[in-house]
């Protein structure tokens, strides 16, 4: 298989592992990366033995094929135009775009051009999500009745060096984490038809007690606490919670699934592995279900490594723009739903992910 050229736009401190596990997927190579700060980009090039360049340099080396785009939320949707505008494909950390114009705006230039466009999270296509995807799929709880998900912290103020955008329009809880456990719902349980929910600001003003802004305040301009109801257009509810104002720890589940004839514990959608556990209706014990997929470390990227086989290939790849626009459009309406008191019917759908063959080698993580 030839290898998709690629290069990385962003040099923050995720293109860390972008740029390592570059090394190891059979479908890319990562050959250049670039960020607005080019002392920066050098500094990672260095390390990774690739091209250093500006944002503009990077767009112009016809050599590079796809974008992946690692820049801050608020410059997701700029960025990936300007890829796309440049003909190249491009992948983009989540969520999809800030707002759903954009996202929209991203899409149709996209298929006006040809050309792909993926977007993170791709944890769902980890070991842990694909095989409770596939026990779904396979019947083992029966027809799926409901989903339970939980994400719940005390927030980002105490450990993050830059913790302000968590609390910024196009953060909060809900579009930092939401993304990572709504996608892995619509992956198990296909996609949404509406949504309702509830949202506040708990504490309007935080305190950063990490270094080097500590004691520094910071204005809470999005809601916290989200609490969520989702339909899924195949007939499960589905509850999500997020909140970043959680002061003790929550010994609640990351996500359960509940069937006509069993219950489903899915692992931590931010991992890409984790246990999966099962209880049949019946009997009178929980079992551990082995993993029937790899790619259960720290594998991001991998979402991009199968868009890069699609290119190759000719198909559809997993970690679509239609999923991450679907997803985001989701969190927005639960917001909307919250602020405005009524059910969100959403406007856009998506494929439910296909699941990763077993046994096929399309795409992997080599020597690992």
């Amino acid at each position: 298989m030839d290898k998709i050229k690629v290069g990385i736009i962003g040099a923050g401190n995720i293109s860390g592992i972008y740029l390592e596990n570059g090394k190891k997927f059979d479908s890319m190579e990562v050959v250049a990366i670039a960020d607005l700060d080019v002392a920066r980009a050098q500094e990672k090039a260095e390390q990774h033995s690739i091209k250093a360049y500006s944002v503009e340099g990077l767009l112009e080396d016809q050599e590079i094929q796809m974008v992946i785009n690692l820049t801050i939320p608020q410059a997701h949707a700029k960025v990936c135009m300007q890829a796309l505008e440049a003909g190249k494909h491009v992948y983009v950390e989540k969520p999809f775009t800030v707002t759903r114009e954009e996202a929209k705006q991203v899409l149709e230039l996209a298929a006006a051009k040809g050309l792909l466009v993926g977007s993170a999270p791709d944890t769902f296509l980890g070991g842990g999500i694909q095989t409770a995807a596939k026990v779904i799929a396979d019947g083992w709880i029966g027809t799926p009745i409901s989903a339970t998900a939980f994400m719940l912290s005390g927030g980002h103020e105490s450990w993050h060096p830059n913790p302000e955008f968590y609390y910024q329009i196009g953060g909060g809880p809900m579009f930092d984490m939401g993304p990572y456990y709504l996608t892995a719902m619509v992956a198990m349980l296909g996609p949404i038809r509406r949504v309702t929910g509830s949202a506040n600001i708990s504490y309007p003003e935080r305190t950063i007690t990490s270094q080097p802004k500590f004691g520094q305040t910071i204005k809470v301009e999005v809601p916290t606490h989200i609490a969520g109801i989702v339909d899924f257009a195949g007939g499960a509810m589905g509850t999500i919670i997020t909140s970043f104002d959680t002061r003790g720890y929550s010994t609640l589940p990351r996500i359960e699934v509940h069937g006509s004839h069993g219950t489903l514990v899915v692992p931590d959608p931010n991992n890409f592995g984790g246990d999966v556990r099962i209880h049949r209706a019946g009997t009178k014990e929980w079992h551990n279900v082995p993993l029937l997929y790899g790619n259960t470390d720290n594998n991001r990227g991998l979402g991009a490594a199968d868009m890069a086989a699609a290119i190759i290939e000719g198909r559809a790849h997993r970690a679509s723009g239609q999923l991450g626009y679907h997803v985001l459009e989701a969190m927005h309406g639960i917001h909307d739903a919250a602020s405005e008191g009524k059910h969100y019917m959403m406007q856009s759908t998506c494929e439910q992910p296909e699941l990763l063959p077993l046994g096929k080698r399309s795409f992997q993580v080599l020597n690992g």
